[in-house]
């Protein structure tokens, strides 16, 4: 079998399979590169020593058994199940899912998780979302903190596991993409500097030295991302990949690192002949993220848009601090804008920045379907002291009314997994760190920070402990009890209804038109569609105009009659409706 690694500086490298060494030696084909043949199987363990140093991980290793710091493993990827015939989701059609594989069930591997996806079909969703699946220490965490770009989570199931959960969602209908973290690696089990200059010192980001897009080396560099991002979308089958936090990924060199990553990514989807995509998360606001790459953006399919979820947030809980502040201020206004414009911040002045910040989208051109909509994510709960979901502090009402503007919106809409029956077990930050200082500064520092917001420490709880983890899985008893049964009904509604109307997934933004009164009284108007929205304590009276006087009535969280000849639709309080005007 044939074993490389890159490593520029080494002057010696070994590779120590099943305990045996074999001297490599440079490839003088590639610069850097060493390369040798050895006798390997299906899970022979191997690693590479350099210049007489301990015995390393491959950093393309496709498996690690023992964990970030333990031996890597040969895969035989022929052996696994290789399923034929999946045509795939365009992501204009997509109803996105997010889940994290560790909390999903409380058995927190894929095959379990395997076994919920018939719920996600009935649900209506067409991809699943799962959160970082690459090795990280110990057994439960978010995954944030990988450090094996290519490889699996071994507690989650391996590379194995994966195989069958991405089997299992196509021949049930769905796709699957994976979040990836290019970004930053994590601080334990990281033994990437010991190779070659994966990091650079040129630009810092929070997690300390940013990963090298444009010092020397970091044509390598980038390969090695590029390389691991269609390795997930060739060897596992996965649909697309969400890509974390972008804005981190300091390159001034030309094309940018996302730009040749989407090209290659293109390129991929044309030869298995299946949509392939990129969602990234990015803070910029900048319509370069998804500008097609003839056009000199970046190439990315999509990207979260967090101004819809902090307007939307701030609309219906009324939370005014930290960035919260800008969308707190004329909460009616910040909705109504980023329904019909994407960003709120556009090239307007940020108090939480404390300067301006962002560029407008070409309503008139881009599809609306390039950013993602959502009442919440793992952050937006996650990084919440307690964890806590929308489901605690506010009624079953008012969840349908957030329900109704994702997923009748105009952007494309992800739930977070349990949102669809307005789960109340809390979804809060866990760690399973073996490092005991690591484990301590991490616990330490997360109180740290929000005892600066006024938190007392005991109230805040401890990443490290188990039953943090534990509390954070779904009780899949809820979605068969009221009133979680009706917010799970009252999903699959909007769900099939958004889905039946194909034609607007591809509007630009323009297509969007909506009115928000100062009491957040919402109607969004798509085609033909109306969404109308009452949030308030009262029933409203919202008038629809012309075409109201012959609307239907497709879904209503609250028995309503259609308008009457006047066109007024009359709402109870904290109530939502779908209409189809004009028919």
């Amino acid at each position: 079998m044939l074993f490389e690694v890159w490593a520029p500086e080494a002057g010696q490298v070994v590779l120590c399979a099943d305990g045996r060494g074999h001297a490599m030696e440079r490839d003088p084909g590639r610069a850097g590169w060493w390369r040798c043949e050895a006798p390997a199987a299906e899970g022979t363990r191997y690693g590479f020593a350099l210049d007489g140093g301990p015995v390393l991980p491959d950093p393309r290793s496709r498996r690690q058994p023992d964990g970030p710091d333990g031996l890597s493993a040969v895969v035989d990827l022929a052996g696994l199940p290789d399923p034929e015939g999946w045509p795939g989701v365009p992501l204009p059609e997509a109803v996105l899912y997010e889940l994290h594989i560790g909390t999903f069930t409380r058995e927190g591997t894929f095959d379990a998780a395997a076994e919920r996806l018939p719920h996600l079909v009935e649900l209506g969703v067409t991809h699943v979302e799962l959160m970082p699946v690459c090795p990280f220490p110990g057994t439960h965490g978010w995954g944030y903190e990988g450090v094996s770009l290519w490889a699996v989570h071994e507690p989650y199931g391996g590379p194995a596991g994966l195989r069958r959960f991405v089997d299992a969602a196509h021949r049930l209908g769905l796709g699957v993409i994976l979040d990836v973290v290019h970004n930053h690696l994590g601080p334990s089990g990281n033994h990437l500097p010991a190779f070659g200059p994966y990091f650079t010192d040129t630009h810092h980001t929070p997690w300390g030295a940013a990963v090298n897009l444009d010092a020397p080396g970091s044509d390598e560099v980038r390969a090695y991302l590029t390389g691991s991002a269609l390795a997930w979308l060739r060897d596992h089958r996965l649909d697309g990949l969400r890509l974390d936090a972008v804005h981190a990924l300091a390159d001034t060199r030309t094309p940018h690192f996302l730009a040749e990553l989407s090209a290659a990514v293109d390129g991929l989807g044309a030869r298995l002949g299946r949509p392939l995509f990129l969602i990234a998360e990015s803070d910029l606001n900048d319509p370069v993220t998804t500008a097609p790459r003839e056009a000199g953006g970046h190439g990315t399919h999509a990207q979260w848009n967090d101004d819809f979820h902090h307007a939307l947030h701030t609309a219906l809980t009324g939370e005014s601090q930290g960035y919260y502040g800008d969308f707190a201020a004329d909460p009616a206004y910040a909705l109504a804008k980023t329904l019909t414009g994407g960003f709120f911040h556009d090239g307007t002045f940020s108090s939480f920045r404390g300067r301006p910040h962002g560029r407008p989208l070409e309503r008139e051109t881009v599809p609306a379907y390039r950013l993602l909509g959502y009442a919440q994510n793992h952050d937006q709960i996650g990084n919440r002291a307690l964890g806590d979901r929308l489901s605690a502090r506010l009624s079953p009402g008012l969840l349908a009314c957030a329900a109704a503007l994702v997923l009748c919106g105009p952007f494309t809409p992800m739930l977070f997994m349990g949102e669809e029956w307005g789960a109340r077990t809390p979804w809060q930050f866990f760690t399973d760190h073996t490092d005991p200082y690591l484990a301590e500064a991490v616990r330490t520092g997360r109180r740290r920070e929000f005892a600066a917001h006024g938190w007392s420490a005991a109230d805040i709880p401890d990443p490290q402990d188990p039953a943090t983890r534990e509390r954070s899985c779904l009780d899949w008893t809820e979605p068969d009890r009221a009133p979680h049964k009706e917010l799970l009904a009252w999903h699959r509604r909007l769900i099939a209804l958004r889905r039946a109307e194909p034609g607007l997934a591809r509007a630009p933004l323009a297509a969007t038109d909506v009115t928000v009164a100062g009491d957040l009284t919402t109607v969004l108007r798509r085609g033909p569609l109306r969404v109308v929205v009452n949030p308030t304590g009262a029933p409203a009276a919202i008038p629809l105009g012309a075409d109201g006087a012959t609307a239907e009535i497709l879904a209503a969280w609250r028995p309503v009659e259609p308008p009457g000849a006047d066109g007024v639709l009359r709402l109870p309080p904290e109530s939502a409706a779908m209409l189809r005007c004009g028919g």
